[in-house]
């Protein structure tokens, strides 16, 4: 009836049978019938079948919740792995399902689950945490708008945990904390800005950034800085704002600073009174951009200044005879600088009778002065390079006096103090001589381009300059004739000189005389010896000056016509050359007699 097989089933079967061998004795005893006997025996058998079948039935009830408990492991196991995108796992119920039983496949997937839930639960802490900062840091970026809850409600149990899905969240974290940077760095400029607009145009800082957003001027330190769009907006357009204002005050400030200046110069203000506005006028020389101090262009300073402005202009009601002298002085001194007539309309004489006799009101007459000078000024820019080349061309003439009276000295070689500074002049007065006749040209053509442009003469002291340049010419080419025919005769004297001291025989030259030359063009130094001086020759010289622009300036020299005069007369040598052949030959000494 009971199989044999392990031992605890083989002690089992001998209990059985000893237990049926006595409940036979115990049976015959009584006197049981075999009826009886094998009736009990059958009761006896299948209530032990019925035993045996409970227990299968719960064995294999326990067999299967413990499939199933493996099948939910393995199940939930995979779901961690593919939540986590642990890829490179396997299940070790797979791999040894047919090799082990049920409990140990249960106990070899169980620790893998826990590490695995460990695992998921850290992981969804990291996202939880990166979350978070995403949406706060999207929220101070949207402005705290309704965004915050679209974005507070992404999914914390999030199906993807994978490594890749966190680095995903992480580079979006990165992004916004760039982000997030880079408009608190915007804002930070933005605000300077607004400090330094705010600082130089005198208005309330704090009022200006509280009205675009409260949080850039908050003193509380649980109020984070507002980065929206909006805040940068609103920013951006103060600034603009900011910006159009400092440009309208600078602007109005600058005609009021124009007009002080022009007021004080033309009433002779004191510098104590300019000083009060020292703070005002520094900005005439300055750019928009270049005013960064305090209150420069605030309020109080523009209506400070349009005071002073007032008062001046009806100060200069009462003074306007003068300024009209004054401004009229002005006008000659720079028509005098550039050498060009004034106009005779506003002559000081003519002005102060039409202001007396009441025909023309003081303010147009002064304003015609002023548009005068004006014009002048810009004459005088048109003006500048001839006049350099002028100033050139001058001193150049300068050298060449200077030089014709340091080659008439004697002593010029001599040892003397200074001898060899007037030296080393001389070399570079004679290459600068020798550029006058490439200066003359030149300034001739450029006088001529000039008149081409313009479509007039350039005058210079009422004078065409061109024709003095071409006078200028003419002379220096018959002064240079001279000296050619001078030094033609002299070579010619000095050839009969040899002659007669061939025939007579040379003897001593006496003591020369120095009486002809003059020494009105030197000085004495210290040391006895004479320095060249600037040579001013008079009306009565032997060899007139070459014409210049000086020589034309009939405004302040009396002798325009006579040096006309005198430039065109040939220059006489004969005189001079009979003096020199005479004294070198027999002597200065009055009466001294010929040596044969």
């Amino acid at each position: 009836m009971l199989a044999m097989g392990s031992p605890t089933i083989v002690r089992t079967g001998t209990s059985c049978n000893a237990l049926l061998t006595e409940l036979q004795q115990i049976w015959n005893d009584i006197g049981e019938s075999e009826a009886d006997k094998d009736r009990m025996l059958l009761e006896l058998e299948r209530e032990c079948l019925e035993v045996y079948r409970r227990k299968v039935d719960e064995a294999a009830n326990a067999k299967a919740r413990l499939h199933q408990s493996v099948a939910a492991k393995e199940a939930e196991l995979a779901t961690l792995m593919a939540a986590l995108g642990e890829l490179n796992l396997h299940s070790p119920v797979q791999t040894e399902k047919k090799a082990t039983s049920l409990k140990e496949q249960l106990a070899s997937v169980m620790p893998l689950v826990e590490d695995l839930k460990l695992k998921k639960e850290e992981r969804v802490k990291q996202f939880a945490e990166i979350k978070a900062q995403i949406e706060k840091i999207t929220g101070e970026i949207s402005g705290y708008s309704h965004l915050i809850n679209a974005v507070g409600s992404l999914n914390l149990e999030e199906p993807d945990l994978s490594l890749r899905k966190l680095t995903e969240y992480q580079t979006h974290l990165h992004t916004l904390q760039k982000e997030k940077s880079e408009r608190l760095h915007k804002i930070l400029e933005y605000v300077n800005e607004v400090h330094s607009l705010c600082g130089v145009l005198g208005l309330d800082f704090g009022k200006t950034v509280s009205d675009v957003h409260p949080s850039l001027h908050g003193t509380s330190l649980e109020q984070t800085t507002n980065i929206s769009d909006r805040t940068l907006e609103g920013l951006e357009q103060a600034i603009l704002r900011l910006k159009t204002e400092r440009k309208v005050r600078f602007q109005e400030l600058k005609d009021i600073v124009a007009s002080l200046f022009e007021l004080w110069n033309l009433m002779d203000s004191t510098n104590e009174e300019k000083h009060n506005f020292s703070r005002v006028t520094s900005i005439l020389g300055s750019s928009e951009l270049e005013i960064v101090e305090p209150g420069a262009l605030s309020m109080e300073i523009l209506k400070q200044a349009s005071a002073e402005v007032e008062r001046l202009t009806k100060l200069k009601a009462s003074r306007m005879k003068e300024l009209v002298m004054k401004r009229r002085s002005e006008l000659e001194d720079i028509c005098c600088k550039i050498h060009i007539e004034p106009d005779p309309s506003t002559a000081a004489e003519k002005s102060n009778a039409m202001i007396d006799s009441g025909l023309v009101d003081p303010s147009e007459l002064l304003a015609n002065i002023e548009s005068q000078i004006n014009k002048v000024k810009a004459e005088a820019l048109s003006r500048k390079e001839i006049m350099d080349r002028i100033e050139r061309w001058l001193f150049a003439c300068d050298e060449e006096n200077w030089l014709e009276d340091y080659s008439q000295d004697e002593n010029r070689y001599s040892a003397g103090r200074g001898a060899h500074i007037n030296l080393k002049r001389a070399e570079r007065a004679r290459i600068t001589v020798n550029k006058i006749p490439a200066i003359v040209d030149n300034l001739i053509n450029k006088t001529l381009a000039w008149e081409d442009e313009k479509k007039k003469l350039f005058l210079y002291d009422g004078v065409r300059l061109v024709s003095i340049l071409e006078d200028y010419k003419l002379t220096r080419q018959q002064k240079d004739e001279e000296k050619k025919r001078y030094k033609d005769q002299k070579k010619h004297q000095d050839l009969l000189l040899t002659e007669k001291e061939a025939i007579y025989g040379s003897k001593p030259s006496p003591r020369r005389s120095n009486s002809y030359r003059k020494t009105n063009g030197y000085r004495t130094n210290g040391n006895g010896s004479m320095t060249p001086t600037p040579r001013r020759n008079s009306i009565g010289s032997a060899t007139p000056e070459l014409l210049t622009p000086r020589s034309y300036s009939g405004r302040q020299n009396g002798y325009f016509k006579e040096m006309r005069r005198l430039s065109t007369a040939p220059l006489n040598f004969v005189a001079i050359t009979d003096t020199i052949s005479f004294s070198s030959v027999y002597g200065s000494e009055p009466g001294s007699p010929p040596q044969g």
